[in-house]
């Protein structure tokens, strides 16, 4: 198997230890990784908003990057939500019909793909509570949401619970958006700002020591809200966590 992996123009800028950790943990599980270095944003903030023929050479990259590999797995839940529905600027090629059909996030690649069953080596006792991304959750279906009556199940849950130590605690409204959504945060700050807020608010409520996610832009957008409002809230990537990060 075959992996390349996809880091995100922002974690790659923002937050690399969070692409690092992902190598690392696929690593351990004797994946062999690949990073192309060629890569570049995957076109996502331009597609949101409707700028959809100035997104095809940035995806058309994309392409070219990763089409050789069995499997394209990236720590970010709505760019790869991006690649695999919203890909549609490029001629549909079977490069780019394959390409969108073999990225995953890393949390469905995990739970899915590798059915891994045990995290021998992580250990992180604190009281943690979990934020799944919007696009995560009604476009790649990482969970159940609560709006719908479904069988209730969690992917990220599933594996979060086989680190030791350990203590997943439930927030009031487990779904509801942070207020990031990329470009919305911009265009529409003070609205986005509010809905930060009211997320850290209702995070810190719970008792949880850390907030994690399987998306840094939504841990990034609720950290500085959470900051901003003098709460110790703290904030840490799924991959960390699974990786053996202690804190």
């Amino acid at each position: 198997m075959r992996v390349g992996l996809f880091v995100p123009c922002y974690v790659d800028a923002f937050h690399p230890e969070v692409g690092q950790a992902t190598l690392e943990l696929l690593e351990r599980f004797g994946v062999e990784v690949d990073y192309p270095f060629d890569q570049t944003c995957c076109g996502q903030p331009m597609t949101n908003t409707g700028c959809h023929e100035e997104s095809r050479a940035t995806e058309e990259l994309f392409v070219r990057n990763f089409s050789q590999y069995d499997y394209i797995v990236g720590p970010s839940g709505s760019c790869v939500n991006h690649v695999r529905h919203n890909f549609d600027a490029p001629e549909q090629t079977d490069d780019v019909k394959q390409v969108r059909a073999r990225s995953y996030e890393l949390v469905e690649f995990l739970h899915d793909i590798l059915k891994v069953d045990a995290f021998p080596w992580a250990e992180f006792p604190h009281k943690v509570t979990l934020h799944n991304n919007c696009n995560a959750l009604r476009g790649l279906n990482i969970a159940s949401m609560t709006e719908l009556r479904e069988k209730q199940y969690s992917k990220p849950r599933d594996l979060l619970e086989k680190v030791k130590g350990l203590e997943l605690v439930p927030i009031t409204r487990p779904d509801e958006c942070c207020g990031f959504g990329g470009t919305f945060s911009v265009f529409e700050e003070a609205v986005s700002a509010r809905m930060g807020q009211d997320k850290a608010r209702d995070q810190a409520r719970s008792g949880a020591e850390y907030v994690t996610s399987s998306d840094s832009s939504c841990l990034m957008h609720q950290g500085g809200c959470a900051e901003r409002l003098g709460l110790p809230t703290k904030y840490i990537h799924i991959s960390q966590i699974l990786n053996g990060a202690r804190a």
